[in-house]
């Protein structure tokens, strides 16, 4: 094999590898976040269609209020969508279905609900993961969150608005107690109704996690109009 011919074959094997890689990137940067619009729609549409038909849970209660009992682990269908998250921080238009479990498949349309934590409003932690790069880059600036910033949720009768108690905090994906009905290193020191969201660190990576703990803050009927804290 003559040299030229070496070079030429080396050449074109450079050029198809850098195709490849410039596609897989494509795919991660573009393709997966149309995948992910489409999908997030589909549970938009599906939860409206759900709330248009009657509600779907029982009457909230102000934070004041008795407890109310946690739904039981499986008052959801395994992943399809039953709420909708707002974080206002993160900006206007910035809203997303919360869907019942993590795995892989439902992280891909939307947010997930962790089986067995507590429900919107109820005594308990109601723990929700989403992807912080892919998939819609749902949970991309998460780093920004600050202490008393609002996390909002609907579920089709009642908007439920949290605060954000501190910073996010970073720890090891099998740090399972950060989602424990009362979340160890939350500073919490006792049963109330909180909320977390978890994503992963670093940006690109997921060696890490990181999670922001709030807790209830205000409660009202989804009649009432939408919570002070869209403006706040």
């Amino acid at each position: 094999m003559s040299v030229r011919l070496i070079v030429r074959t080396f050449s074109e094997l450079c050029i198809t590898v850098g195709a490849l890689i410039i596609l897989f990137v494509v795919y991660v940067l573009f393709w997966t976040g149309v995948k992910a619009a489409g999908a997030t729609e589909g549970q938009i549409d599906d939860l409206q269609n759900q709330w248009a038909q009657g509600p779907v849970s029982a009457p909230a209660t102000s934070p004041e209020s008795p407890a109310p009992k946690p739904p039981a682990p499986r008052a959801y269908r395994d992943g399809k969508p039953f709420a909708m998250l707002y974080v206002p921080r993160f900006g206007k238009g910035w809203e997303w279905p919360v869907l019942e479990n993590t795995e892989v498949k439902t992280l891909q349309k939307g947010l997930g609900h962790y089986r067995g934590t507590a429900g919107p409003g109820a005594t308990g932690n109601f723990a929700v993961a989403g992807h912080r790069r892919t998939y819609g880059d749902p949970f991309k600036d998460f780093p920004e969150l600050r202490a008393g910033d609002a996390v909002v949720l609907t579920d089709g009768t009642t908007w439920f608005t949290y605060r954000i108690d501190k910073r996010p905090y970073r720890t090891v994906p099998g740090d399972i107690g950060v989602i424990d009905p009362v979340p160890r290193k939350s500073g919490f020191d006792g049963p109330g109704r909180y909320l977390t969201l978890t994503t992963c660190d670093p940006e690109w990576g997921s060696s890490h996690r990181l999670i922001v703990w709030a807790h209830l803050d205000a409660t009202q009927p989804v009649t009432a109009g939408r919570p002070t804290a869209f403006h706040s």
